[in-house]
């Protein structure tokens, strides 16, 4: 997994750049979000992965399944990485793409798995809170995991919190044996 985040990161990067100059980062994330939609789809899996298809064929068919959802940059961003035999990447480039570009709109998503569905209020106030902790604006995702006692899990990228009775029965128990 590593290698694959090492061998995306220089195309991620490379398009982050240029979407930011050219002020369009919501347009290239929802560019890359259907390329590596796409490129899971187990037909053009086959068809990536090939080695009977030349690069510009590989290029052309994904290029034909996206339709006009890309524009000439993001057709020829899609030519690159057929070159360059990188298209098995996109979703490890999406990826890597948005964390750069949360990074750069100071923002983050959260999600919040809890034994029951979260309120609105409680919601609003976890934002604010977590707000203020990870100095970035938050979006909270609630999750309702039946399988908590109690409390919540809060993953924010790296970082998770774990708040649940779950979790801290087992703390208890690892301090107890140790």
């Amino acid at each position: 997994m590593a290698e694959l985040r090492t061998l995306a990161r220089p195309y991620a990067k490379a398009a982050f750049e240029f979407a930011l100059a050219a002020k369009d980062l919501s347009g290239w994330s929802a560019m890359l979000a259907l390329a590596a939609g796409v490129s899971q789809h187990h037909s053009i899996k086959k068809v990536l992965t090939s080695p009977t298809y030349t690069a510009a064929q590989k290029a052309e068919t994904f290029s034909s399944v996206c339709g006009d959802e890309f524009n000439v940059k993001g057709q020829n961003f899609i030519r690159y990485l057929a070159e360059n035999d990188r298209l098995p990447l996109l979703p490890e480039i999406r990826q890597l793409f948005e964390a750069l570009k949360s990074q750069q709109e100071k923002s983050i998503d959260v999600e919040v798995s809890t034994a029951f569905e979260l309120s609105g209020d409680i919601q609003d106030k976890l934002a604010k809170a977590l707000s203020a902790k990870l100095d970035r604006e938050v979006n909270v995702q609630s999750l309702v995991d039946e399988s908590l006692l109690g409390g919540a899990i809060v993953r924010a990228g790296d970082t998770v919190i774990d708040g649940s009775v779950r979790g801290r029965l087992a703390k208890l128990a690892e301090a107890i044996n140790a």
